[in-house]
């Protein structure tokens, strides 16, 4: 193993640094989310669309979820390069839009929700950078406030920036019980980064080269993240799946050698996860499931939260804290990825 999977890496830190993070959010742009929300309820917007890439874009997708659950308004994701490569301009009266970015500076999202805006939404950024091109471009800017991150994979900027979005909803809709819920969300997730996935997990994976990761509804954005992250920091080719899809035709691929894990929230969707769980490892696919309700899949310790939609966010919390340190095992320094940096300023 080489002398930079030894050292406490970048990602370490800024994974171990979330609760602080997230309470620095919480505490410091309170005012500013209360007062977008507040802009949300008075424009009484007939649906949202949301802008963004990478990580940022599964922070969106995690708040489609979130959005049309509790505030019942579809949400749609547009692409940035309707506006940056061909120029076209949407009709969006009567919208709100989330430009969701860590930088604030990859040009294609900034076009995008200038064109929103001049299409009629009322613009929310969500950034690391409060002082970008995305905020001045919008109507109301949240600072997420994690602080520098210097690994090029994103953990602590992508929590942010999804708690962001669910205190934005809880505002805009009055949810005192979801703003009870983030308040508790440093707590948990100093629970979640105690979670020990790697004892489990490592053995079985290390000599794979693909797997599937699962969830449904608001995990399913984490399951994105999740695949990600292991092609970032492990060199490893993993698809997220919809628990439902992968009874499809990803099913052909399950066998033997064909590691899934499960990522199953405390909601609504949480028994059919882990029966799909379930009916992988009766094929023998050595499977792994964040749920006590599953029988054949093996069950990795979770945090239950105590809210459908914070605990999707204590499950990536866990994930991360394994990514890093497998990415470790395999003699990989997960801060610095081969052929990625930490910006990427798309047109």
């Amino acid at each position: 193993m080489s002398a930079a999977t030894t050292e406490i890496t970048h990602m370490r830190r800024e994974i171990e640094e979330i609760p602080q993070a997230v309470a620095r959010l919480l505490d410091g742009s309170g005012a500013v989310l209360a007062e977008a929300g507040r802009g949300i309820r008075q424009r009484d917007p007939n649906f949202i669309v949301t802008v963004a890439r990478g990580s940022s874009d599964h922070a969106a997708t995690f708040m489609k979820y979130a959005v049309e659950l509790t505030a019942g308004l579809a949400v749609a994701s547009v692409g940035p390069s309707i506006a940056s490569i061909y120029g076209k301009k949407l009709r969006l009266g009567g919208s709100a839009c989330l430009a969701i970015s860590q930088s604030g500076r990859s040009p294609d999202i900034v076009a995008m929700a200038q064109a929103a805006r001049a299409g009629g939404a009322l613009t929310i950024a969500i950034t690391n950078n409060a002082d970008s091109p995305l905020a001045r471009a919008s109507d109301h800017a949240i600072d997420i406030l994690a602080g520098p991150e210097r690994s090029v994979a994103a953990t602590k900027t992508f929590i942010n920036s999804a708690v962001a979005g669910l205190a934005l909803m809880a505002h805009s809709t009055g949810d005192d019980a979801l703003l009870a819920a983030l308040a508790q969300l440093p707590e948990h997730f100093g629970k979640a980064i105690a979670c020990d996935w790697m004892s489990v997990l490592a053995e079985t994976i290390e000599k794979q080269q693909s797997l599937f990761i699962l969830g449904r509804g608001p995990s399913a954005a984490m399951a994105n993240e999740a695949a990600l992250k292991f092609k970032e920091t492990c060199g490893m080719h993993a698809e997220a799946y919809s628990a439902a899809e992968v009874m499809h035709g990803p099913l052909a691929l399950i066998g033997p050698d064909f590691p899934v894990l499960a990522l199953a929230a405390r909601d609504a969707s949480e028994p059919s996860v882990a029966e799909a769980a379930d009916r992988l490892a009766a094929k023998g696919a050595p499977v792994f499931v964040t749920s006590a309700l599953a029988d054949r899949a093996v069950r990795l310790p979770h945090v239950a939260t105590g809210h459908p939609l914070t605990d999707p966010l204590a499950l990536i919390v866990s994930f991360y804290m394994f990514v890093e340190a497998f990415a470790r095992h395999r003699g990989l320094d997960p801060d610095t990825p081969p052929n990625l940096r930490k910006v990427t300023e798309t047109v």
